[in-house]
């Protein structure tokens, strides 16, 4: 991997060396479900298929923290130089408390040739946090980053575009069409399609969002971000895609990033690092 210094941040140096390291690919299937049907759980909550599609996509990210911990996996395709890379995660989230803990797979070819360990990583307002990063930093240390530093808001450096702000970007949706109906790990989904307005997501997030959405809505070559999202019965996210766009070395790179949420209700339970474990150094290219 690149050399990479946290001490500031990363800003584009990170996203570029993700990008070096391979973010990249969404697979179009499904990782997998929890089985749940979409029927009503007798909130009273109305049919996805009766509301409009703004409203259901605006309110996706509220829906999700009533629902509270889900299970996760992403995947990261990303496309520079006729090249593609892709970075795989798997873990689970707390959208109440806006945490989750994730490992994070590197393709091999990105890795080098004696490969490297999974990365852990714990997501949290405002900061990242990964363990097993590079070459360098101790096994028992973690390296943080402060995401409103980002050039990506960390919609992109870590290789997992963080599953709130993935639903908060919806609250930034325009030019909506609805797609249709299918079966997504045998849950009934209704399929949208449309451009999130980076800028507008950040205004309309929560708090706790909003500082690394604004960092995004700066940092970007465009504002504009196509989608794809997939709502159940019961207006929960379940899967979506985004695709981002920015400039890196005068060349624009595209990358497409998958969320799929699954077995809601989960408890999650996430613990930080404390600041003796935390690593200031540099990430040496190993």
């Amino acid at each position: 991997m690149v050399v990479q210094q946290y001490r500031d941040g990363g800003g584009v140096r990170a996203v570029r060396a993700l990008a070096v390291a391979g973010v990249i690919a969404v697979t179009a299937g499904c990782f997998g479900g929890d089985g749940e049907s979409g029927a009503s759980d007798g909130s009273g909550r109305r049919s996805v298929a009766a509301d409009r599609p703004l409203d259901l996509l605006g309110q996706a990210a509220d829906v999700l923290v009533e629902a509270g911990g889900a299970e996760t996996r992403t995947s990261m395709e990303t496309a520079a130089g006729g090249t593609r890379v892709t970075i795989r995660a798997q873990g689970a989230y707390d959208f109440r408390r806006q945490m989750g803990r994730l490992k994070v797979v590197l393709p091999e070819d990105a890795a080098g040739a004696d490969g490297h360990r999974p990365i852990t990583e714990l997501l949290a307002p405002g900061a990242l946090y990964m363990k097993n990063r590079g070459a360098g930093v101790p096994d028992d240390k973690w390296v943080r980053i402060d995401t409103t530093t980002l050039k990506d808001g960390n919609l992109l450096t870590g290789g997992v575009t963080d599953p709130m702000a993935a639903a908060e970007l919806l609250r930034g949706a325009a030019d909506v069409t609805y797609a249709g109906k299918s079966e997504l790990a045998g849950v009934t989904v209704h399929h949208y399609r449309g451009v999130a307005d980076l800028g507008r997501a950040a205004r309309a997030a929560s708090p706790q969002s909003r500082g690394a959405l604004g960092a995004a809505a700066k940092g970007f070559s465009k504002d504009a971000v196509p989608f794809d999202a997939y709502l159940d019965e019961d207006g929960r996210l379940r899967k979506v895609r985004h695709r981002f766009t920015f400039s890196s070395e005068g060349a624009e790179v595209s990358v497409v990033s998958t969320l799929l949420l699954y077995g809601f209700g989960l408890p999650v339970t996430v613990t930080l690092p404390d600041e003796d474990a935390i690593y200031t150094g540099e990430i040496r290219q190993g």
